[in-house]
């Protein structure tokens, strides 16, 4: 199959020297133009016009310098990525966005692999050229999280299993288990996807026949190595990512409608419907001349759509955040080729084409416009919005007029804390909610040696901060951010170690564990 090209490309002029024609015909080629065009146009964008990072992007860069294996929250492959960004450029102001589109490019390039493998080169080809008019792989990605560090695992996974299962040697399967156990590290709901090639694998009956030889269960060795560090965290830690996911669960079914997360999937997929529909691969036309195997086409069906599905299933029992299904449409294009192949021509091929770098370059140039109009003609504040370097500016120079040590941590609101901490010269810790379970780097010795950095919106010193001030002075700093609106207020107050309020305080609060 590998070696296969669509009925009628010939004919319809692929041996024209027309440039469009010649990359069709060298799938790598276009697909690396594919995915150069991708980080250019996804890292400038953002870069260009968000003044701060990110929610996300913002508290993984400030955990990411603690090294920790997990948080409360999720693992930390993202935040260690974010961190060696910072680390090898000395900037926050484009190496996360450049990061995050090297993951998208990389799903990019695994899936075409798989696809390669089942459908052909100029079949997989496409696939991956419908991939851009997904909305997970454009509008999000600026926000690299746990969801998008988890695409190309989740790709990667696919086409491992694949490969392993239909004869693959021990290299396949070692492979499988290292990059199983890995992408564990971006989230653990990896796991849902192990889950269905676990199934898959039990089912399929040439791949059970592979569990009768030994690297399969050295795989699964590899796998367990590999993760094992990360799940004996997970029990030091009292699970509390699972808490932390319980408790998101419930906010969603608190604060979404019953169908929001299924609206929101179906809206993602509007855009590779409509490609489709212009491509003309949904157009009538004869049966198949050369039909996708059935083993195949139960494969792409079952872990290229069978996730996405049972979440959104399940999704109107229980609360699924929005962006949650992002890495499960990954396949979405290998199964539509799968199901539509037999219609694609160069025609064909040429709209796919045209339409993936109009999706790349109209919607990053969309974002550019509507984020710089948000924040300086409708004067939105969005998180991208905050002066970040300002900020942190502000608050060294707050706390070295307070005191001559170094600004060790930070610590008030769980948004703007963070972005006084980001760019600060001496690379203070976050104290996390103020709470020293979600952060445990922060200890009581740490706090009584060196003192906070209390950070907050507005004026007045919030309920949960009254007793850290005791009598110490507030500075209250006015923030240009918007063309049109009104400059922003941002309080900061210094609390050094010499601060009389500040053991008490202390000793109030719990230890991590407790």
């Amino acid at each position: 199959m590998d070696h296969w090209v669509p009925a009628g490309l010939p004919a319809a002029g692929v041996d024209s020297p027309s440039g469009l024609s010649s990359l069709i015909r060298r799938p790598w080629y276009l697909l690396a133009i594919l995915c150069l065009t991708q980080i250019f146009c996804w890292t400038v964008a953002p870069a260009l016009v968000n003044v701060s990072p990110p929610n996300d992007v913002v508290e993984g860069f400030m955990w990411g310098r603690e090294w920790v294996l997990l948080t409360y929250k999720h693992p930390q492959l993202p935040a260690w990525l974010l961190e060696t960004s910072h680390l090898l450029t000395g900037s926050f102001r484009w190496p996360q966005y450049f990061v995050a589109q090297l993951t998208i490019s990389a799903t990019f390039v695994l899936v075409y692999l798989l696809a390669r493998d089942m459908l052909g080169r100029t079949r997989a080809l496409a696939a991956v050229l419908l991939m851009p008019s997904l909305y997970f792989f454009g509008w999000p990605t600026p926000q690299f999280n746990h969801d998008y560090a988890q695409m190309p695992f989740w790709a990667a996974i696919c086409w491992l299993l694949w490969r392993a299962g239909r004869g693959g040697g021990p290299v396949w399967w070692l492979a499988l288990g290292m990059v199983s156990g890995v992408g564990l590290y971006a989230k653990f709901s990896t796991g849902l996807l192990l889950l269905f090639g676990a199934i898959w694998l039990l089912s399929d009956t040439r791949a059970r026949s592979r569990l009768a030889t030994p690297w399969p269960w050295l795989g699964l060795a590899v796998f367990v190595a590999v993760a094992a560090p990360l799940a004996i965290e997970l029990y030091r830690v009292d699970f509390l990512p699972l808490t932390y996911a319980a408790w998101r669960d419930q906010w969603v079914q608190a604060h979404r409608s019953r169908f929001y997360y299924i609206g929101v999937q179906m809206a993602g997929l509007c855009g590779f419907l409509l490609v489709l529909a212009i491509s003309g691969l949904l157009r009538r036309s004869p049966p198949p001349q050369e039909p996708v195997g059935r083993g195949t086409l139960v494969y792409l069906l079952w872990m290229g759509l069978g996730p996405a599905i049972l979440v959104m299933v399940a999704s109107l029992f229980a609360g699924a955040g929005e962006a949650w299904g992002a890495p499960m449409y990954n396949l979405a294009g290998v199964v539509a080729l799968a199901l539509l192949g037999h219609r694609l021509g160069t025609v064909e091929m040429r709209k796919l084409a045209i339409g993936a770098l109009i999706c790349i370059i109209g919607i990053s140039g969309a974002y550019a416009g509507i984020r710089w109009t948000k924040c300086n003609l409708r004067g939105r504040m969005d998180a991208v919005c905050w002066p970040a370097q300002k900020i942190s500016d502000e608050a060294e120079a707050v706390w070295h007029a307070a005191t001559p040590d170094r600004l060790d941590i930070v610590g008030g609101h769980a948004l703007i804390a963070p972005l006084a901490g980001l760019n600060a010269y001496d690379k203070p810790s976050i104290f996390t909610d103020l709470n020293m379970q979600y952060a445990p780097w922060i200890t009581k010795e740490r706090l009584r040696d060196h003192g906070i950095l209390l950070v907050w919106p507005g004026r007045d010193v919030p309920p949960y901060l009254q007793a850290w001030l005791g009598n110490i002075p507030v500075k209250t700093v006015l923030f240009d951010w918007s063309l049109k609106a009104p400059p922003v207020a941002v309080s900061f107050a210094a609390v050094p170690p010499s601060a009389p309020q500040l053991p008490s305080v202390i000793d109030s609060l719990a230890q991590p564990g407790n």
